[in-house]
C-alpha cells in the first residue's frame, strides 16, 4: 500500500508538467553555457515566474528589490546551471543573501523541468524552499503550484 501510495504521488508530481502546454522548449535538456550579459535577466522571463519560491513565506521581510534578486537567481540556476551548482545572491541589507541550486534537468513530455532549492538566510540564519519548474518554449520557466 506504501508503495502504490508513493508512486502515485510521484507520477502526480511529475504529470504537473505537461498540463503548461505551451510548446516545446528551444533548447537540449541540458542547461545553457552562459547567462545574459551584466547578469540581469529581462523583465518578462522574471514576470514569467511568477514570484518564484522566494515569492512565498522564505521572502517574506525581503524589499522588492531583493526578491528580485532572488528570483533572477532562481531563473540563472534553472537555465544555466548544473545540478548542483549555487547561484548566490546578496540583498540590499547586509544580513539578507540567499542561494539557489537547482537539480539535474528531466523531460516530461515536450518539456524540460527541473527540481530546485532556495535557502534565503537573514543574519545566520536561514530557510529553505523547494519546488519545480518546468521550462517554456520562449525560454521562460514555470513553478509547478
Amino acid at each position: 500500500m506504501k508503495i502504490r501510495v508513493a508512486l502515485v504521488s510521484a507520477l502526480l508530481a511529475v504529470s504537473g508538467c505537461t498540463t503548461l502546454g505551451r510548446g516545446s522548449p528551444t533548447s537540449p535538456v541540458t542547461p545553457a553555457a552562459t547567462p545574459p550579459a551584466g547578469g540581469k535577466v529581462g523583465a518578462s522571463i522574471v514576470a514569467a515566474m511568477n514570484g518564484g519560491l522566494i515569492g512565498g513565506s522564505i521572502g517574506s521581510g525581503l524589499s522588492d528589490a531583493e526578491k528580485r534578486k532572488g528570483l533572477e537567481a532562481e531563473y540563472k540556476a534553472l537555465e544555466y546551471n548544473a545540478s548542483g551548482q549555487k547561484v548566490t545572491w546578496k540583498g540590499d541589507s547586509s544580513s539578507h543573501y540567499g542561494e539557489v541550486v537547482a537539480a539535474q534537468p528531466y523531460r516530461v513530455g515536450s518539456q524540460d523541468c527541473r527540481q530546485y532549492t532556495h535557502t534565503v538566510y537573514a543574519g545566520a540564519s536561514g530557510v529553505t524552499a523547494r519546488g519545480t519548474a518546468c521550462r517554456n518554449a520562449d525560454g521562460s520557466w514555470t513553478p509547478l503550484t
